[in-house]
This record gives structure tokens, sequence and C-alpha cells, in this order.
């Protein structure tokens, strides 16, 4: 039961989307970074808080804008087609969302682990600083990996939205506006 889950998880395309997009949103901070040399990303620059402690770092608002992608959301899409697999069913309301939450905190806890193996190597970025994150910084990981259980609704919310609005403007193009069409002699 288990196997054809983890088989047909491997195969869902929803599953790759999430994933690459997730890493593709993690990655653009840490390149901008590793080109520019500075922890200050450009675009955040604004909003950049304060280090209050050693816990909730200085750039709190890239971290819940990207962790809620990758790991977060991507673990939660994993965890939605997991179960649905195992239970043969599509999930809705509570189960769908136990599902996310125990996928997203699976994926976590992963890439926490990778954080950390990273974190101890004290590979140096361009900044001077250690490329890796700091153990003081994975509990509020893990509680936007929890919170991030929302993401696909509202990205799917979203896209319902837009597509919505791009097939009502195309509905209220008059006629008048279409190009005339060619009789068979002109053409």
């Amino acid at each position: 039961m288990y196997r054809t889950a983890f088989a047909s998880l491997a195969k869902s395309r929803r599953f790759w989307i999430w994933e690459i997009c997730g890493i593709i949103i993690y990655a653009i901070p840490v390149t901008i970074r590793l080109a520019t040399g500075s922890v200050v990303l450009p675009v955040l620059s604004f909003v950049e808080t304060p280090w209050i402690s050693m816990y909730i770092p200085g750039n709190i608002v890239e971290k819940i804008l990207v962790n809620a992608f990758f790991p977060g959301a991507a673990g939660a899409v994993a965890g939605e087609v997991f179960f649905s697999r195992v239970y043969s069913e599509t999930l809705k309301g509570r189960e769908m969302y136990l599902a996310r939450l125990s996928g997203a905190l699976i994926q976590t806890s992963a890439f926490t682990v990778f954080q950390l193996w990273g974190n101890v190597q004290n590979i140096a970025g361009s900044w001077g600083g250690n490329l890796f994150e700091y153990p003081t910084v994975y509990p509020i990981n893990f509680l936007i990996a929890s919170l991030s259980i929302f993401t696909p609704t509202l990205v799917s919310f979203l896209r319902n939205k837009l597509a919505d609005g791009y097939r009502g403007l195309r509905s209220q193009r008059k006629p008048a506006d279409a190009p005339p069409k060619l009789s068979t002699e002109e053409q």
C-alpha cells in the first residue's frame, strides 16, 4: 500500500511542480546573496527588520515569503498526494489539512537536517558568513511550515480568480473590436 503510494507520488505532476517551483523560489534569494555579496536583499531592504533575537532573524519577511513555498507548501502537497493515494480517495477538510501538515513537517525536518549538516560544514558565503542557516532559527522554520499548509489553497484560489478575470475580459470583447473576416475572394 505505501509502496504504491510512494510510486504514484513520484509520478504525480502536481508534486513535481510544487517541488521544483518551491526550490526555485528558495534559490532566488540565495543566488542574489551570492551574486551581490550582501545578506540584505535589494528588493526587501525596505522591509528589513532589526535582529530581534537569536531566534528571529533580521530577514524574517523574506523567510516567511520563501519558506511558505519551500519546504513548507511543497511538503504539504507531497503529504496530500501521498495520503490521498494511501486511502485511494481525494482528501477533504480536516483529513486534507492533517495530511498536508504531516507532509510539511516531514519535509521541513529533512530540510532542517540538510541545513544543520551544511552549518556544521561552515561553508562561507560571499558575504563572509555561513551559507546555511543557524540552528537557532529552526523553530521558526517549523512554525512557518505548519502555517504553510494553507499556501496551496491560497494559490489555487488566486489562480482561479485570475482565470475567471481573464475569461471575463475575453468575453467582454466586442465583435466590432475583432478583425474583419476576409471573404474567400480576398484571401
